[in-house]
């Protein structure tokens, strides 16, 4: 298991940038807590340009992992996302070669705007 500290440094990361590489490597190492964060940390580009294609992937993989709060948080930056920003969205989900069991699968890939 990772440290989860960097979940209390998210505000730390606004000004700081140089905290998102462990994010994302605990993220990618398949830690839900880690990929809400960076789904957070794009949405609000916080140490990184905003980027909700991104923000939309990171928050779906926490979805996949059972994380309501993530849900929440994906429906909102769905709702901000162009039609362009969700096909990359979809891109990167399809990139990651994923396998999620949720509703609407057979229309989203898994993914709900």
């Amino acid at each position: 298991m990772h440290d989860t500290r960097y979940l209390k440094d998210l505000i730390l990361l606004r000004n700081d940038p140089s905290k998102v590489p462990a994010v994302r490597e605990a993220a990618l190492c398949g830690e839900a807590d880690a990929q809400f964060a960076m789904g957070l940390i794009y949405a609000e580009g916080r140490g990184v340009p905003e980027d909700l294609a991104q923000a939309h992937y990171w928050l779906s993989l926490a979805v996949a992992q059972g994380d309501k709060e993530a849900e929440r948080l994906r429906a909102r930056v769905g709702a901000r996302m162009t039609d362009d920003e969700y096909a990359a969205a979809k891109r990167l989900r399809e990139g990651a070669n994923l396998s999620i069991t949720a509703e609407g699968d057979a229309d989203h890939g898994g993914m709900d705007r």
